[in-house]
């Protein structure tokens, strides 16, 4: 997937500055698609190029005017036709994981702190996304069309999440195990 259309999503959910939508990509889009706010920034003058989206300044008191970008019909039909074609499975790159693989040729305690460090990093991000569950979602029976769609990917993280510190409990266990021998 192209930043672009990662942005496209979220401007057509909400028009906005490019620092309202990189506030955004920090707190939802920006977990499972993460982008600086200079390529956010880049990303949009290209859109705009392209006619996906377009722009316009909003006057502001005491502070410089704010470009607003929206999403264009061609943006739509950009998106429409994103969304219809055939992607590829995804993938899954983890330095963490060729240093678990790679333990044995160097310091593995080192490698066992590593782990527990992303272990406790997973299980904050899953604290992180259950609270956004139990907030924005208490009756998922409930949802649909474009609600649903923000709760089913909320549920892939939580569930990625949590099959990640399972994933780093059992490492950690037989590595701790494997070190004690």
């Amino acid at each position: 997937m192209a930043l672009e259309h990662a942005i496209l999503v979220s401007l057509d959910e909400r028009s906005g500055s490019g620092y309202e939508l990189a506030q955004r990509f920090e707190k939802s889009i920006g977990f499972f698609w993460p982008a600086t706010h200079q390529q956010i920034y880049r990303t949009l003058k290209r859109m705009v190029d392209l006619a996906w989206v377009s722009c316009h300044e909003v006057a502001q008191d005491g502070r410089p005017d704010k470009k607003v970008y929206e999403v264009t019909e061609a943006g739509r039909d950009e998106l429409a036709r994103w969304l219809a074609s055939p992607g590829e499975p995804e993938t899954v790159r983890s330095d963490l994981a060729v240093k678990v693989r790679g333990a044995s040729l160097g310091d593995a305690k080192a490698v066992i702190a590593e782990l527990a460090r992303h272990r406790d990093l997973h299980a904050e991000r899953l604290d992180v996304y259950l609270a956004f569950e139990k907030k924005d979602f208490p009756d998922p029976s409930t949802l649909s069309g474009r609600r649903l769609h923000q709760y089913l990917i909320l549920r892939g993280g939580i569930r990625a999440e949590q099959g990640l510190v399972e994933w780093c409990d059992e490492a950690l266990a037989a590595m701790r195990e494997d070190d004690r021998r």
